[in-house]
């Protein structure tokens, strides 16, 4: 069969026409495709439920990347719920609501994120919470971080910039060097500088000349998260040599580091805890050093200190920091008093007789203990530290310090330099010292000693009770709490010195330094054995302590 001229052509036009339809498709496809990525200024609730609602999770990708690009008033609280398990759909109609508690549950609140209305989930069935995979939850993360380091909040800055260590994708990693430019907070600057090195370092298109760079920048910082970066590295750049020595040179620069950082630590730590034993020991100085008088009561007024400040605390809830400084000078006068009538009512009667002074006052400190229990219950009650001495000091990005530690430091050292200003320059220091120095003397000057020992022994029961108010900042309040230092502040006296504040000061704080460092290879226990085995030790070779004070107790 032959074909005409005329009809040879159609295969090559059917061809074309076809050729033709298809592209038109294509075209319409992606115009559709160009639609379901509105702009920011188009984007709503509306366009976004159907995608969230969706099982697929490409689609829920797409509804994040919306959210994030939109102006939406609720963007913040949209993208925080999704990560939190907090958005929820009603099955019937797509909408969308924010639940104020996890899980869901019958009797749960609902917030509707269209108009704010609230009600109740009745039925727990007819909601659902939005599901996500975790490449949705790290890209959520990744906005999160992204929408923080554009807004004015520092700590959500900084926050925002921690988030982003080790979890930059490409498209972040383009924008990042802009806002690090333009950023104006310097730790703000160098976590975002160390992110882009991770990210520079972990990328394998990376070229080696910028991955050695990275390597120095990770170096310099110091933070946890570039080491560990490192570490993840080390293994797959052994095919680069010169790569993997700026890797092991950089690992065994920031292990040096470490360990100077926990020396640093070490004796932080050591002299927080000598800080505590001061301020147990500086007032048992007093009465036991100056006075003579072995109380073994005095960890229950350190207990009645501690107790003053929980009061003030459930006195004024809502004032945290305020009560905490009101119980300062309560604690004082509240355990001074208290102190005050034991030496009235008990100890005036035996001065002269330390054995039967011993057994008084630990007579003394049971009952103080059983009323406390009585007035209290026997359970342990919390104080609440205040926002100010909440949270870390960061030295350095690798050297971060307790603030409360470093509160009870200084606070230590505020109440020595007071207590010694006090014995030094004061009328009442004057008579103190010439009373324990030569008691015949002092009275035929007209000094009233039965005075004098009545006020000294309320001032170190005083100062007792300001101990009670740093230690409620580091251990619970209860009926037993003063007997854990009773023999520690007896300690650091004798070995300090009897009688002599810097003795003390010098004592406690070397005391608690070098219990720290024993802690790490011996235990808590032990190392407190160790520390009473040597102060045993020290006081056969010079029974006066470190610094000898002439006064009633060196001259018996």
């Amino acid at each position: 069969m032959k074909f005409s001229a005329s009809t040879k052509p159609l295969p090559r036009i059917t061809a074309f026409c076809f050729l033709c339809l298809i592209t038109a498709l294509l075209s319409v496809k992606s115009v559709s495709a160009n639609t379901d990525l509105p702009n920011s200024s188009t984007v709503t609730l509306e366009a976004i439920s159907p995608l969230l609602t969706s099982k697929k999770f490409s689609d829920k990708q797409v509804a994040v990347e919306q959210i994030a690009s939109s102006e939406l008033t609720q963007k913040q609280q949209l993208l925080e719920g999704l990560l939190n398990k907090q958005i929820v759909y009603k099955k019937s109609d797509k909408s969308l609501w924010f639940l104020a508690q996890t899980p869901l549950k019958k009797g749960s609140k609902l917030a509707a994120l269209s108009d704010g209305r609230e009600q109740d989930v009745t039925k727990k069935r007819d909601y659902r919470a939005v599901s996500l995979n975790n490449k949705i939850r790290s890209e959520i993360r990744t906005q999160l971080a992204t929408l923080s380091l554009l807004g004015d909040d520092l700590d959500a800055k900084r926050d925002g910039a921690k988030r982003l260590l080790g979890g930059i994708d490409s498209v972040l990693a383009e924008r990042l060097p802009t806002i690090i430019e333009n950023e104006s907070d310097a730790v703000t600057k160098n976590t975002l500088i160390v992110a882009l090195a991770i990210s520079t370092l972990t990328n394998n298109s990376s070229k080696t000349s910028d991955k050695i760079q990275a390597v120095k920048t990770l170096e310099d910082s110091g933070l946890p998260d570039a080491y560990e970066a490192l570490q993840s590295v080390n293994n797959l750049s052994a095919q680069d040599s010169e790569l993997s020595k700026a890797i092991t040179r950089a690992l065994a620069s920031f292990e040096e580091k470490q360990r100077v950082v926990n020396v640093a630590q070490t004796l932080y730590f050591g002299l927080s805890l000598g800080s505590v034993l001061v301020l147990a020991g500086i007032g048992l100085a007093i009465t036991f050093g100056v006075m003579g008088v072995i109380n073994m009561a005095h960890g229950e007024l350190i207990m009645i200190g501690a107790y003053t400040t929980y009061v003030l605390q459930q006195l004024m809830p809502a004032y945290t920091g305020m009560s905490l400084l009101l119980s300062i000078p309560c604690a004082f006068v509240v355990s001074g008093l208290v102190g005050i009538l034991i030496e009235r009512t008990v100890i005036r009667h035996l001065y002269g007789r330390p054995l039967e002074t011993l057994l008084a006052t630990f007579g003394i400190s049971l009952i103080l203990q059983q009323a406390v229990r009585s007035i209290f219950s026997p359970l342990n009650r919390s104080v609440s530290t205040p926002e100010f001495m909440s949270g870390m000091i960061d030295v350095t990005p690798m050297l971060q310090l307790t603030a409360s530690r470093a509160y009870i430091i200084i606070f230590c050292l505020m109440v020595f330099f007071a207590l010694l200003f006090v014995l030094r320059k004061t009328p009442l220091g004057l008579q103190v010292r010439a009373v324990s120095q030569n008691r015949p003397m002092a009275r035929a000057m007209g000094v009233r000693s039965e005075w004098v020992d009545m006020a000294t022994f309320g001032l170190g029961a005083g100062v007792a009770g300001i101990a009670g108010v740093a230690l409620s900042q580091l251990t619970n309040v209860g009926p037993n709490m003063g007997q854990a230092y009773i023999i520690d502040s007896f300690m650091v006296v004798v070995f300090g010195g009897v009688g002599n504040l810097w003795g003390t000061l010098a004592a406690g704080l070397s005391l608690g330094v070098f219990n720290k460092i024993l802690e790490p290879w011996a235990g808590a226990v032990l190392s407190k054995i160790l520390v009473l085995v040597f102060i045993i030790l020290f006081i056969q070779k010079r029974p006066r302590g470190l610094f000898p004070q002439r006064g009633r107790m060196a001259e018996g």
